[in-house]
């Protein structure tokens, strides 16, 4: 499948060259899902904000659709996902990609982030970006593609990154963040992780320390 255009929400502010912040959703949300959180980050200086739309519908109940990065099965679902890779991921990447490169700033100014399967993209994009970029934040996601990434993360030496999961998470249990939390550490980057009692969720703690993570890097 070729995936010609990514759709997206921007909020930008007075100057397109200010960072951008680029979250995506989880599965069988949509691009506003994570909108509202920019009225519970509280940053120091304006950035311009991106929300992509995943690239598939799903059903999510009765009458009820939303997106997703990639398509999943429940009842296919891995107990470890360390070796997961989306069969969609060669087509997707490059599209994602081409999205950011649009917007005509360097990767320098760019973080990347994402709720669950939308952390799992993010990161990805974080390692295949041909320059590494301003920051990643995964709010619970998961380590997937362990070869892959485990190479990728040679070029991202010394690089601030955020991690949070709830300690109760049952839809993706929090071992998946704390592998790729353990493989960041060994590579050489420079994680922030936080946790919280609290299941599938971004919770005030989280937003906190997302708030703490991007003022340290604006």
């Amino acid at each position: 499948m070729n995936f010609k255009r990514i759709q997206y929400f921007d909020h930008p502010t007075d100057a397109a060259d200010r960072p951008w912040v680029i979250l995506f959703h989880g599965f069988g949300a949509d691009a506003h899902d994570l909108e509202g959180l920019r009225d519970y980050i509280f940053l120091n200086s304006k950035v311009n904000w991106r929300f992509p739309n995943g690239v598939f519908e799903v059903p999510i109940g009765p009458g009820w659709t939303g997106r997703a990065w990639w398509p999943l099965t429940l009842s296919s679902l891995p107990s470890d996902w360390s070796d997961y890779t989306p069969e969609v991921m060669n087509t997707l990447v490059p599209a994602v990609i081409k999205m950011i490169e649009d917007l005509k700033v360097p990767w320098n100014k760019v973080i990347l982030g994402g709720f669950s399967q939308g952390a799992m993209l993010a990161t990805e994009i974080y390692l295949q970006a041909p320059e590494k970029p301003l920051g990643l934040i995964s709010m619970s996601g998961s380590l997937i593609r362990q070869t892959e990434w485990t190479k990728k993360l040679e070029e991202r030496k010394g690089a601030k990154v955020f991690l949070c999961h709830g300690e109760n998470d049952q839809v993706l249990p929090i071992k998946g963040s704390q592998k790729l939390l353990n493989i960041f550490k060994q590579k050489g980057l420079e994680p922030q992780w936080v946790t919280f009692p609290g299941g599938h969720e971004i919770p005030p703690k989280a937003l906190q320390g997302i708030t703490q993570y991007i003022n340290g890097l604006i």
